[in-house]
C-alpha cells in the first residue's frame, strides 16, 4: 500500500498544500496568536518560506496578522468554511451533555477529542467541581497519537496494521515526547489500555498531571474520538481509578450509541 508521504510528493502541488495546511493548523492551535519564528520552527520550514505561506494565506482570508505584535491568527474565511463543515462533521452538540454529565460525576476536567489523520484536536472542555485542575488540554489543542489519553485510546483500538504503519511514521516521537514514547513502552501501554478499556497517562507530558481516555466509535465501530479527564496525581490514585475508568467507560459508550443512531 502507498504510504501517505509518497502520496504527498506524488500528486502536483501536493507538498505546497501539505505546508499550507501544516502552518494552518498551527496558527488555529495557538489561543493567543503565534510569530512566524515560532511557525517556522514547528513547520519546520524557513523563515521566508513561512511568510510567503502566510501571506498567500492571509490574502485568501484563512489567516490574520495582528497589527501590533505581528502574530498570526485564524481569518474570518476559516470561521464561515467552519460553519459550513459543521453541519456534517460536528458532534459537539450531541456530545456537550455527555460530557459535561462526565465533568459533573467525576468532578475532574473532562474532554472530547476526535482523530484528524494521526492526531487528535480536542473539540470540548468542560470543567470539574474539583478546585485543583490540570491545563494541559483545551479546546483546538493537539497531541500525536499515543501521548495524550485521547489519543492513546484511540491508537489501541485501530487495527494492529494501523498501529504499526503509525509507528513507522513516527519515529520521532521519543525524542518530541520523552523515553516513555518510544515504540516499546508506547505498545505496552497500548495494549494495557486494551485489556482495560481505558487508557491511562501518569503524568508523562506535564509531570504530576494525569490523564484517562476512553474511545469513542463510529456505527462501524471505528474509534473516531475519545473523552477523556485531566486532574492532579493525587485523584487518580490506584483506588480511585477503576471507579473512574467504570464512569468514563459508561459515557463513551454512551454516546458511541448516539452518534451511531443520528448518523444513520
Amino acid at each position: 500500500m502507498e504510504s501517505q508521504s509518497a502520496r504527498k510528493t506524488s500528486v502536483p502541488g501536493a507538498q505546497a498544500v501539505a505546508r499550507a495546511a501544516t502552518l494552518l493548523r498551527l496558527v488555529t492551535a495557538a489561543a493567543d496568536g503565534a510569530s512566524l519564528q515560532s511557525l517556522a520552527r514547528q513547520a519546520d520550514l524557513s523563515r521566508s518560506t513561512a511568510h510567503r505561506l502566510l501571506t498567500a494565506l492571509r490574502a485568501e482570508g484563512l489567516v490574520d496578522q495582528e497589527e501590533g505584535t505581528a502574530l498570526w491568527m485564524p481569518g474570518p474565511e476559516l470561521y464561515l468554511m467552519g460553519t459550513v463543515a459543521a453541519a456534517r462533521y460536528d458532534v459537539t452538540e450531541l456530545a456537550r451533555d455527555i460530557v459535561r454529565s462526565l465533568a459533573v460525576k467525576t468532578e475532574e476536567s473532562a474532554f472530547l477529542s476526535v482523530r484528524r489523520a494521526d492526531e487528535t484536536v480536542c473539540l470540548l472542555r468542560e470543567e470539574g467541581s474539583f478546585p485543583i485542575r490540570s491545563f494541559v488540554l483545551s479546546e483546538g489543542v493537539r497531541f500525536p497519537l499515543g501521548v495524550a489519553s485521547a489519543g492513546l485510546a484511540i491508537l489501541a483500538f485501530l487495527p494492529d496494521h494501523d498501529v504499526d504503519a503509525y509507528l513507522e511514521r513516527h519515529p520521532e516521537l521519543a525524542e518530541s515526547w520523552g523515553r516513555a514514547h518510544g515504540e516499546r513502552p508506547l505498545r505496552t501501554r497500548l495494549a494495557e489500555t486494551k485489556a482495560r478499556g481505558y487508557a491511562v497517562n501518569p503524568g508523562l507530558i506535564v509531570e504530576g498531571s494525569w490523564g484517562m481516555g476512553a474511545a469513542v466509535f463510529d456505527r462501524d465501530g471505528r474509534a473516531e474520538w475519545a473523552l477523556s479527564l485531566t486532574g492532579v496525581e493525587f485523584r487518580f490514585g490506584p483506588e480511585r481509578l477503576p471507579h473512574l475508568g467504570r464512569i468514563l467507560l459508561a459515557h463513551a459508550h454512551q454516546l458511541s450509541s448516539r452518534l451511531a443512531s443520528a448518523r444513520r
